[in-house]
């Protein structure tokens, strides 16, 4: 990565996780890919019960495997053939695992959904919620956060998930209320009641969609 975005990146961070403490999350920042697995491993204290909700940048920075294979009792909807119980014992879990579809610089997550387990779990729930964050994904408001979900996050997730709705053909959101949308549910979390619940590890690197 160029080195001028590198220390562009690392002063940035700064101001996203002062925005972050004044919504009552926590935030981090990793260099790489690397030091974020292993700041999210510290946050897991061993035999915790783990889950997730379809995060592709925890499974880009080895977190998944690591847990996986760790001394934690990780609950795989993928490997379970009732998904609906897998889901459902996500609210009971002590860690969720996600990240987000979009932020902003002052630490508004935004998020949409279209089963709603991920989106639920998130504001209701898990003991602790660690989201592994790109700063690909850092928007400059609200607005643009939410653009950026349905204009790139969504389409691209229509199209890996084989969707049938016109963001899957054309790239961008239409709106739409195709039976296959996956943009059912929209989540703006700007601020966590509950202290030392969200953690927000903002990684140097393009992670996700």
């Amino acid at each position: 990565m160029n080195k001028n975005i590198i220390t562009r990146n690392d002063k940035f961070s700064q101001q996203i996780i002062k925005g972050l403490k004044s919504r009552n999350m926590t935030g981090y920042y990793a260099a790489d890919k690397e030091e974020a697995k292993k700041i999210a491993l510290s946050l897991i204290p061993e035999g915790s019960s783990v889950t997730m909700g379809g995060a592709m940048s925890a499974h880009e920075i080895g977190l998944v495997d690591a847990v996986k294979t760790g001394n934690y009792n990780f609950i795989d909807r993928d490997e379970m053939e009732d998904k609906r119980a897998a889901m459902l014992a996500a609210y009971d879990a002590d860690v969720f695992l996600t990240s987000t579809n979009a932020m902003t610089s002052d630490g508004i997550l935004v998020n949409i959904d279209g089963n709603s387990n991920r989106v639920s779990a998130i504001a209701q729930g898990p003991k602790k919620v660690i989201f592994i964050v790109g700063m690909n994904k850092v928007c400059n408001d609200v607005d643009a956060a939410m653009k950026r979900a349905r204009n790139t996050a969504a389409p691209i997730n229509a199209q890996r998930f084989n969707l049938s709705t016109p963001c899957s053909v054309t790239g961008e959101c239409a709106d739409c209320k195709s039976p296959d949308t996956i943009c059912c549910q929209f989540l703006i979390t700007r601020y966590s009641r509950h202290a030392d619940r969200i953690h927000v590890i903002l990684v140097n690197d393009v992670l996700g969609f």
